[in-house]
């Protein structure tokens, strides 16, 4: 059995900000060792949900977390035994009373943690969901035999042999729960970080772009002045468009996975923006403005035909409410809204009218 060559270099040493499964991908084309771990089940309150990962890299240095404390410590110490071993391990905690006073944590509960080894024969998967994305499941069976198996929407398969039947698995395709079945197959639905578009390039959006990445959002900048809309300004996000509104609007589709800021130079651009976006259905719609400006753009946008409903999707004005004055206050409040609408486990549209918006304002604030 073939195990990943030594860590290298290269990878950012401040791996906590990026999304796991790119170390994991960027992990094999480097050739190197490491261990995933994996929250696969929990039984009440734990500090973080099903599907948490965490890469421990050969030389020892983190990406992501599954919780913290001791816990996270004793996953740690066991990835070097799985590392060197070159077979998977399921770690089982038990967060009482006692344990999580003495760890200074919050919450307890029982939870169960996968710890996989990296190995070669699996390169192939990890290369896939780190560069690719694709949409599928991966499946891996634990216990006398280790498997592990990519299956994409396609119909695809990675990896090794699949230890059930496909058809037991066509279910899962487009959820996002894991299933851990009892004959120690667990079925995890491929999860990427969600997409936030930010339409605009000044001076908030610099500092949205900022913190957004640190709260694992893949960052989207589009602006139609190129000396705004430059690396230069935003190094660190995922991609940055210099083009007209118009064109970038005409090619683009929006989905449950995505996010949309706009925070454009003036109404004329927000209202064309909002327009073009509400025809879409993204998870969350939220613009900039004080509610005077907010009411006349909805009063735009009423008299072309939208309706109060569709304009009830918009967060406006934006952010959540703490007293946000200077750009990076106001970052920090419409960052702190994007992670409160990506917590909740489905969207919640009122069906009868909000009595501020018979007023022109917007439902949502």
């Amino acid at each position: 059995m073939g195990e990943l060559g030594d860590f290298g270099t290269s990878i950012p040493s401040d791996g906590w900000k990026m999304d796991v499964l790119k170390v994991l991908g960027e992990c094999v084309r480097q050739n190197q060792k490491g261990a995933l771990a994996t929250l696969v089940k929990r039984k009440g309150a734990a500090p973080r949900e099903v599907g948490a990962k965490m890469v421990i890299t050969g030389d020892g240095r983190i990406y992501g977390s599954i919780g913290g404390g001791c816990m996270e410590a004793d996953v740690y110490e066991e990835a070097r035994r799985v590392i060197a071993s070159g077979s998977p391990k399921m770690l089982h905690f038990r967060l009482d009373g006692k344990a999580v006073e003495e760890d200074g944590m919050l919450c307890g509960g029982n939870i169960d943690i996968l710890l996989e080894p990296l190995l070669d024969r699996h390169r192939e998967i990890y290369e896939r969901i780190g560069t690719i994305r694709p949409k599928g499941v991966v499946v891996t069976k634990i216990g006398e035999e280790y498997s592990k198996t990519l299956i994409e929407t396609s119909g695809r398969a990675y990896g090794d042999p699949l230890p059930l039947a496909l058809e037991k698995i066509m279910p899962f395709f487009g959820t996002t729960d894991i299933l851990f079945l009892e004959d120690g197959t667990i079925v995890e639905p491929i999860v990427f970080p969600p997409n936030l578009y930010l339409f605009g390039a000044g001076h908030i959006s610099v500092f949205i772009a900022k913190v957004a990445k640190m709260v694992d959002f893949e960052v989207t900048v589009i602006d139609d002045r190129e000396e705004f809309a430059s690396r230069e300004r935003f190094p660190d996000v995922a991609s940055v468009i210099a083009r007209s509104y118009k064109d970038v609007l005409r090619e683009m589709e929006f989905s449950e996975n995505d996010y949309v800021v706009i925070v454009t130079r003036g109404h004329k651009h927000d209202a064309f923006v909002l327009e073009k976006v509400l025809a879409t259905n993204p998870k969350y719609i939220g613009m900039i403005g004080s509610r005077r400006k907010v009411k006349a753009i909805f009063d735009y946008l009423l008299k072309k035909g939208l309706s109060e409903e569709e304009l009830r999707k918009v967060y406006a004005p934006i952010g959540l409410e703490i007293g946000a004055d200077t750009p990076q206050e106001i970052a920090v409040s419409i960052v702190a809204q994007l992670i409160k609408v990506r917590s909740e486990t489905k969207r919640r549209r009122s069906s009868s009218p909000d009595p501020s918006f018979r007023e022109g304002l917007p439902g949502r604030g």
